[in-house]
């Protein structure tokens, strides 16, 4: 059972300047770090392997490769621990939770992004439309030949 009182307060702590993200995309969380008495904001880009929600405890894992060794971060979602949030390019990912690409190395850890999907479909439907046209000037000309051989009978 839920407590409504509980979500009232859980609400208020919501932050509002979320961006509009998930897995597949890569991102760049801009994270507050306190060294001493100061404080910087050290960026964190990779891809988003996995979104989980829930009110105020949402979270987001992110993923990069540094130095031939695999980082993952999990940034709590509504915490002011981040500065910001950078949506660098969205990914076109078939699946929630991206855990795979640990295993996977080098271009085949890639994620194609929506733009290039879509360029590559583009590309596909140019194709076919282009080898559909093509056929249809060999039909046109097989065509021609036998009007000419009719003619050319009938004659």
């Amino acid at each position: 059972m839920h407590d409504h009182r509980i979500e009232l307060v859980e609400q208020r702590n919501l932050r509002k300047d979320v961006p509009a993200f998930g897995p597949g995309d890569t991102v760049r969380v801009h994270w507050r770090i306190k060294e001493g008495d100061k404080e910087r904001v050290q960026p964190f880009e990779g891809v988003v392997i996995r979104r989980t929600e829930g009110g105020n405890r949402a979270n987001f894992t992110v993923r990069k490769v540094s130095y031939g060794v695999g980082v993952e971060r999990i940034f709590p979602l509504h915490s002011g621990g981040w500065e910001k949030i950078d949506v660098i390019s969205e990914g076109k990912v078939r699946r929630a939770r991206l855990f795979y690409l640990r295993g996977l190395r080098g271009k085949a850890a890639r994620i194609l992004t929506k733009n290039e999907s879509e360029s590559a479909a583009a590309r596909g439907a140019a194709k076919a439309a282009a080898e559909a046209s093509k056929a249809a000037a060999e039909a046109s000309k097989a065509a021609e030949a036998n009007k000419a051989a009719e003619a050319a009978d009938k004659s």
